[in-house]
């Protein structure tokens, strides 16, 4: 079987480790010998010119069949602690899971996140803001890895999280877009250095971009300045019991690569007939909680850029730049493929209470074209008796042995219909008759 590159004494059997801990040290893909024999046995059964072959150098013994067969130029035998092509692809099933101890691991490290958020200075330097994630997120593809793609995992829990640093990248570059004007309402950011502050004999002029993310010593300038906002790390709150495997697919690999093939017409320039390669990476699924945690050094912030730190304006800010990200620029890798999509925990509150008015506002329409309908194919019942019963509401007018009944709030609504004279006898239970329009055993209309 395909192990583990891990010391004998600790086994093979990691299906409770961490999944961080699965995907890389005890990630079982590595070719032992038992899968050299097993690979050797399973070519000389082929009823083949090869099967043969191996089963002539099977008389000179397993060790002499597994050396010759390394050597071989075309399909040669993986050597001891080669990667296992068939095991890498069965590996994501070992690596996706969650355990019970992972869930609890997960809930303790965002508890002790929120005790700790909650200890930092003041309401107007803390900042905290839900999300939910309408695609999957990934993140730390770039990392080496047998696989391919990487997976940044949080050291030692081993578990998914999103690095702060990565937070406040995010955060500046819908900043910055929403300062440039081309997104329509700016939210009061600006890119105009309106602040400036004194470091020796120097003066440094700051945009309250620069006040808050910090102005970078880039382009030749020889100061730089600390930003007045530390973002914390992002643990995912995952749902369900795993995470997910996506597949990306690229066509043209010989071309990146500058690889001649004969499958992709010997020719390294990218085009159409490049053969695909799938190539699995790990993500955190849709649908998994997201909390975003900001603190505000509101003194250095201040001595920065006293207006924004007036009247908790940088949460103002700060917040609108959250919203511009979760709409339009996503979080993680691949985002320019809708990868690392969120939406705020408010706007999702807001878009279910305009979902809801539009239900109840189509179930409206609905009612009154169901009653107009009725009206029109209502029967008239002239001289029917009616009474009101103040208990359910309900109007019942009766003639010849007919009944028809109008249930609440309908029965109010028609007997508020009537002049007021009438309706004062019917609501003190006097004999009156009008005419009642009645479709389908339902009252419908009333006339004195």
């Amino acid at each position: 079987m395909h192990i583990a590159a891990v010391p004998t004494y600790l086994g093979q059997d990691f299906k409770d480790a961490s999944p961080g801990m699965r995907f890389g040290m005890y990630l079982p893909i590595w070719t032992e010998r038992e899968d050299q024999e097993a690979e050797v046995q399973k070519r000389a059964q082929a009823k083949s010119f090869e099967g043969d072959e191996v089963k002539s150098l099977l008389t000179k013994g397993m060790d002499f069949a597994i050396a010759q067969l390394k050597l071989k130029k075309k399909n040669p035998l993986p050597g001891l602690w080669d990667k296992n092509d068939f095991a890498a692809k069965t590996a994501w099933k070992r690596v996706t899971s969650l355990t019970q101890r992972d869930r609890v691991t997960l809930l303790a490290l965002h508890k002790r996140q929120v005790a700790s958020f909650a200890a930092c200075g003041s309401d107007d330097s803390r900042l905290a803001l839900d999300a939910l994630a309408v695609a999957p997120f990934t993140t730390g593809l770039g990392n080496e890895h047998p696989l391919e793609n990487g997976f940044a995992f949080l050291n030692p829990y081993g578990l998914p999280y999103l690095p702060g640093s990565g937070v406040k990248g995010v955060l500046r570059q819908a900043a910055r877009e929403l300062a440039s004007g081309d997104w329509g309402d700016s939210k009061g950011w600006i890119t105009d250095r309106i602040h400036t502050i004194k470091v020796g004999r120097d003066t440094i002029e700051l945009s309250p971009l620069d006040a808050l993310f910090g102005l970078e010593s880039a382009h030749g300038r020889t100061q730089a300045v600390r930003g007045a906002l530390p973002f914390w790390d992002v643990i995912p709150q995952i749902k369900g019991d795993a995470l997910a495997v996506e597949i990306m697919t690229p066509h043209q690999s010989h071309y990146y690569q500058q690889k001649l093939e004969k499958k992709s017409g010997d020719s390294t320039s990218p085009h159409e007939s490049g053969q695909p390669n799938p190539i699995s990476f790990l993500t955190v699924p849709a649908g998994s909680g997201f909390t975003f945690h900001v603190t505000c050094d509101l003194a250095h912030l201040a001595h920065l850029a006293p207006d924004l730190a007036a009247n908790e304006r940088w949460k103002t800010l700060l917040t609108a730049a959250f919203e511009h990200a979760f709409q339009w620029l996503g979080f993680g890798a691949k985002t320019a493929v809708g990868y690392g999509a969120l939406i705020s925990d408010a706007q999702r509150q807001r878009e279910q209470e305009q979902a809801r008015m539009r239900q109840a506002q189509e179930a409206e329409r609905a009612r009154k074209a169901a009653q107009e309908r009725q009206a029109a194919s209502a029967q008239p019942w002239p001289g029917a008796q009616i009474k009101f019963n103040r208990a359910n509401g309900a109007l019942t007018a009766t003639k010849d042995g007919k009944q028809a009944i109008a249930t609440a709030p309908k029965g109010k609504e028609l007997l508020d219909t009537l002049p007021p004279e009438v309706r004062r006898k019917v609501e003190t239970n006097q004999f009156v008759r009008v005419t009642a329009f009645v479709a389908e055993s339902t009252l419908v209309k009333v006339q004195a």
